[in-house]
């Protein structure tokens, strides 16, 4: 495995690491408050198990930045 891939796998680990933790520690407490279908905790996770880091971050940021109290929200799974 070169560096550039164990570097890769320590991210996702670290970034799934933190989002499981605010489902478990976070989440409970807020309340289900997410207007899409899979919460944007659980799309996190997919897209950047999916993707890998960068792109799954991204399509993490672009879905968090839609979850508003404005937005109709609806099912939005991670793109394929």
């Amino acid at each position: 495995m070169s560096m550039v891939e164990t570097i890769n796998r320590l991210a996702i680990g670290a970034a799934l690491f933190v989002i499981r933790g605010y489902q478990l520690a976070i989440s409970p407490f807020l309340g289900s408050r997410c207007r899409f279908h899979p919460s944007c905790s659980e799309y996190a996770s997919e897209a950047i198990e999916r993707h890998g880091i960068l792109k799954g971050a991204w399509l993490s940021i672009k879905r968090i930045l839609k979850c508003h109290p404005y937005s109709e929200g609806g099912i939005d799974p991670v793109q394929k």
